[in-house]
């Protein structure tokens, strides 16, 4: 019961602005484009699709060009994988996570690095001391590598190692040496790496990207994969992150098949066709709060993919003329202000990946903002894709929005823009061109600040931020992941204890070795392989191959060879 007073202050507290009320009645969008700037009509009719034929240029889902579906049935043979991207504190305590998702119905694991490990810097690095584990799993030696896997099938378990920098070159040489040890054929393996180190530079990680060795590592670790691990996808070209920086959704296709033409182009140099490594070949896509600009999105970078690989490159394989990807729902769209909405924007960009065909999906959990995923955040972004999956009805027709009006000029006209971009991208000399003069980057900063005036002139809306705010919350509804301090100072410690008493002569054979094959252009992963297992650790496996090709050993400069 309440007393007199409290009452009182209730009926306080209820008084109501008739005035916002009354507008708020009447209240229309203030904008009619999307969120990459197109103008949108009113209202879309049969007019938009004359002189279109539908074989040419829709085509059912499982037929060229693919722009309804890569698989005639979708997800009526199979759901999408439902992964959510775990890395917290130790390998160990990763490996606790990974369980915990394990049980609660994930069906495929996605670990990631942390930014030390990205850097290639071992868990003992000066630098690294204080940012063991805070962003994701540092994986300093094949001990750690074990201890991650531990208990894990790895012939039957599909693993996502989210090692984007060129230090997925030492990652894959990792997880083999692991896989091997354990009796395990690695041509059996499924699974995929990120391994995709060029436009990890725009990350925050170019001292240890730079583009002659992100092409080198890059594609070394395809080359060897489509040689010897059929199953394995060996890298999954991360237009997320770059999307993450501010640009268009036009943008982010245009130049993430910038940078994966760079790749295509070096892998046929050395001799492989496009279809012995097209099929294989995978996208990782960002998937915003636009929910119809998301799905034509994806359907126009389908249907462009198909025809790149086709008619510039010759693919005569459909496979290599699939566009795979997976989605990661738009971290940057995610707010620390009034948390819990941050759900439901998750939901939303989930729903744009189901009804656009993913093939797997990552949700962000509500709480990144603020921490790494809380056990509670993780499960909460997992029950998200499960609610898609089984309650919806989503999941029943193939690209259930092909055939909208709407839908399909909007896939038209982001399509023309990808191309229009593209020939920009040609236009001052090609992707790498582009990155070598920094003209990318600053396509990256011009539209960032564009993106950011929209937002503090309130011309683009977030609920909580510049739209129904509210008083700064004190708390996390579901609490703050921490890190355990004695996480990172067991594996400092086993780390320079590993060091000290591994076998210093094997060890030196395997990195020269290593040294003769990366100086001499040979594929650098059966040397990193065989030195891993000798104990070799990531930063010394780094460094070698770094100075073979000229460089620093240690992308900080604060430690010489020990070699």
């Amino acid at each position: 019961m309440c007393s007199v007073d409290e009452l009182e202050e209730l009926e306080k507290g209820t008084e109501v602005d008739w005035d916002s009320y009354l507008k708020a009645y009447y209240e229309k969008p203030r904008s009619a484009k999307t969120w990459s700037g197109f103008d949108v009509r009113e209202i879309y009719t049969p007019k938009e699709r004359v002189g279109k034929d539908y074989d040419e240029t829709i085509g059912d889902a499982g037929k060229y060009p693919f722009t309804r579906g890569i698989h005639g049935n979708m997800f009526r043979g199979r759901y999408w994988t439902r992964r959510e991207v775990i890395g917290i504190g130790s390998p160990a305590d990763t490996h606790e996570r990974v369980k915990v998702l394990a049980d609660h119905g994930g069906s495929g694991l996605n670990t990631i690095a942390d930014i030390t490990y990205e850097m290639g810097l071992d868990a003992d690095h000066p630098w690294a001391m204080n940012e063991v584990g805070l962003t994701g799993v540092n994986i300093s030696h094949i001990r750690d590598m074990a201890t991650l896997t531990e208990g894990i099938p790895l012939d039957k378990v599909s693993w996502s190692l989210i090692t984007a920098s060129t230090v997925a070159s030492v990652t894959m040489a990792q997880y083999i040496a692991v896989a091997q040890n354990r009796g395990y054929d690695i041509r059996g393996l499924r699974g995929s790496v990120q391994n995709d180190p060029i436009h990890f530079r725009y990350c925050g990680f170019r001292p240890a990207c730079p583009l002659d060795l992100s092409i080198r590592l890059g594609c070394d670790v395809m080359e060897y994969c489509t040689r010897n691990m059929p199953k394995w996808y060996y890298t999954t070209v991360n237009l997320y992150d770059l999307r993450e920086q501010g640009i268009t959704a036009p943008q982010e296709v245009a130049f993430g098949f910038g940078i994966a033409m760079i790749y295509v182009d070096e892998l046929i140099r050395r001799g492989l066709s496009i279809d012995e490594f097209g099929p294989r070949f995978t996208f990782y896509v960002s998937c915003h709060t636009d929910l119809f600009e998301e799905v034509a999105k994806i359907r126009a970078a389908r249907r462009l993919w198909a025809r790149l690989m086709k008619e510039k490159y010759g693919a005569k394989d459909p496979r290599s003329m699939q566009f795979r990807f997976a989605v990661h729902t738009a971290g940057c769209s995610l707010v620390p202000q009034q948390p819990l909405n941050n759900i439901v924007r998750i939901s939303y960009e989930a729903l744009a990946a189901v009804l656009s065909g993913v093939q797997s999906l990552h949700c962000c959990s509500y709480d990144e903002p603020m921490c790494l995923p809380t056990e509670k955040g993780h499960l909460q972004a997992l029950r998200t894709q499960q609610i898609l999956a089984y309650e919806t009805g989503v999941c029943n027709v193939a690209d259930p929005l092909g055939g909208s009006y709407f839908v399909e000029e909007l896939t038209d006209r982001i399509e023309e823009e990808v191309l229009k971009i593209m020939k920009q991208v040609e236009e001052v000399g090609g992707m790498k061109e582009a990155i070598r003069t920094e003209w990318l980057d600053r396509e990256f900063e011009k539209e960032a600040l564009k993106r950011q005036k929209e937002i503090d002139q309130g011309e683009r809306l977030v609920v909580g931020v510049n739209i129904f705010s509210t008083e700064p919350e004190t708390e996390t509804p579901l609490g703050v992941q921490r890190i355990p301090s004695e996480s990172a100072r067991t594996q400092i410690e086993e780390t320079k204890e590993l060091k000290r008493t591994r076998d210093k002569c094997r060890l030196k054979d395997r990195m020269k070795q290593l040294r003769e094959d990366a100086e001499e252009g040979r594929n650098v992963l059966p040397a990193m392989i065989e030195a891993t297992k000798t104990f070799a650790t990531t930063g010394e496996l780094m460094g070698t191959v770094r100075m073979a090709m000229g460089y620093s050993y240690d992308p900080m400069e604060i430690i010489e060879c020990s070699f």
